[in-house]
């Protein structure tokens, strides 16, 4: 308003109840029940049960300045439920550092197989290793979440987008991306519908 960018008048139609909200390192007792109803959320999107964070994960969180503030906050919780495959967060699993995170250390994840000699109505798990064309273990744990919540969505891509948290469009992306690996969705999901 002062530099007359803005209409003043419509500065006051707008700024009926103004508030004025402390970045998250003002509020160090903000950030564990913010981290804790986060993990929930995204753990539920994952279907994993129990997932905590150890007390030197908790101590690191409040010592971490959170210059992202709480969407930082979201995608560090996301990215260590990612990362680790444990019922435990542990301190190196939210990479609070500023360097880029190497994948050595990741655990090998799962994907079903559709492979001749699968028994019908049961998904064989091979490794990521063993589906050379996926690239990287995050990937595969990307599209291992992804084939899960389309399972437990009994194929429903409506179902399966929500239960991610993602758009349709998003999801119509990703399951091309899927298929160009060579997983066959239909053949998996027909086979775990039975």
């Amino acid at each position: 308003v002062i530099e007359r960018k803005f209409r003043e008048d419509l500065y006051y139609r707008l700024n009926v109840f103004p508030l004025e909200w402390l970045p998250l390192r003002s509020r160090k007792e903000d950030i564990l029940p913010l981290a804790e109803q986060i993990l929930a959320k995204h753990a539920q999107k994952m279907n994993r049960h129990s997932v905590r964070f150890s007390s030197c994960a908790q101590r690191l969180l409040i010592e971490h300045s959170w210059p992202g503030n709480v969407r930082e906050l979201d995608n560090v919780v996301q990215r260590s439920l990612i990362m680790q495959p444990d019922a435990q967060i542990m301190a190196q699993d939210l990479h609070l550092d500023t360097g880029p995170i190497s994948l050595d250390n990741v655990t090998g994840v799962q994907l079903y197989s559709d492979s001749p000699g699968t028994s019908p109505g049961r998904a064989e798990a091979i490794t990521a290793e063993q589906i050379g064309n996926l690239g990287s273990d995050l990937r595969a744990r990307e599209y291992q979440i992804i084939i899960d919540a389309l399972i437990a969505t009994n194929g429903s891509r409506k179902d399966a987008a929500l239960k991610l948290d993602i758009s349709p469009r998003t999801l119509r992306y990703k399951l091309a991306n899927i298929r160009e690996s060579g997983i066959d969705l239909d053949a998996l999901l027909k086979r775990n519908s039975r």
